[in-house]
């Protein structure tokens, strides 16, 4: 039968007294004191300070840090290209000289595009665009190659802008431009790309890059054109910078110039920007 706590307590003092009267122990000698028995069935080691092992550190119920993934489009090359430029109305020699367009076909280096109403030219309007696009790919990872480094300069002529997508590799090269119909209420957006095929790249890879372009541009809400194409896409077997391209390559008319509306969006900065956003997030659906 195992003693009370009390009558245990009333054993100890009465061994302690007898201990101090036989004098065994002096008087006021500290008594040590036996340790509480562990429980049945168990043992308790008694290790001297230096080999009792440290306690384990709390767990923490923080989840483990993990590194933000890679977007599947960081590392890819988009070649972007600003139609004309902002020297080729000066340069009629230069830009008039005729170059390959494939095909068999010759055309003019480039052309100095066309402008609004009001004068707010092509060449403009799509340097502008160009570069916020350029921005919007860069900041997802991807490596954006311009046809032109400024909207000053002449050129380049359409088969060396070709030259310049089928030297980088691109996953994707994009032209962009805005249209001058004089036709009576013409409006709309339409996206070009070389029909029929000339390679591999100018099929399908072609193809699905034209189109992710006009379901993404339809997606912001600008309409498709009343005029030219078909639903938004216009193949086409006359434009040298498509028929050149080894690479898959689309051409986008953002809109009529010539259009009082169409205008007043092309001319304005949130205008440029919501194409601009349109654009890069239609390449990143089709590099994704």
């Amino acid at each position: 039968m195992t003693s009370s706590p009390r009558r245990a307590c009333f054993a100890f003092a009465a061994a302690v007294a007898f201990l101090v009267a036989c004098g065994t122990t002096e008087p006021g000698t500290p008594i040590a004191v036996p340790p509480a028995p562990s429980p049945a069935g168990t043992t308790t080691p008694h290790l001297p300070p230096s080999q009792v092992p440290p306690s384990p550190p709390p767990a923490s119920s923080a989840p483990p840090a993990t590194s933000p993934a890679t977007p599947p489009v960081a590392g890819k090359v988009v070649v972007i290209d600003p139609g004309h430029n902002g020297g080729n109305s000066a340069n009629p020699a230069e830009i008039n000289k005729k170059v390959p367009a494939g095909r068999g076909q010759t055309k003019a280096c480039n052309t100095t595009g066309t402008a609004t109403n009001a004068g707010y030219t092509e060449h403009a309007f799509t340097w502008d665009v160009s570069v916020r696009v350029r921005e919007l790919l860069a900041a997802k990872g991807i490596k954006v190659v311009m046809t032109r480094d400024d909207d000053t300069g002449v050129g380049p002529c359409v088969d060396k802008r070709a030259a310049i997508g089928n030297q980088s590799g691109a996953a994707a090269v994009v032209s962009i431009h805005a249209d001058g119909s004089t036709s009576p209420g013409a409006h709309g957006f339409h996206i070009a790309y070389s029909a029929p095929p000339l390679n591999a790249a100018q099929g399908e890879p072609a193809k699905n890059l034209a189109t992710a372009l006009r379901d993404g541009l339809r997606t912001a809400g600008f309409a498709t054109s009343t005029y030219i194409g078909t639903n938004g896409l216009s193949p086409r077997a006359d434009l040298g910078g498509l028929n050149l391209s080894e690479r898959p390559a689309a051409l986008v008319e953002c809109g009529n110039m010539r259009n009082a509306d169409e205008a007043a969006v092309l001319s304005s900065p949130q205008g440029r920007q919501r194409y601009a956003d349109a654009i890069a997030a239609s390449i990143v659906e089709y590099l994704g």
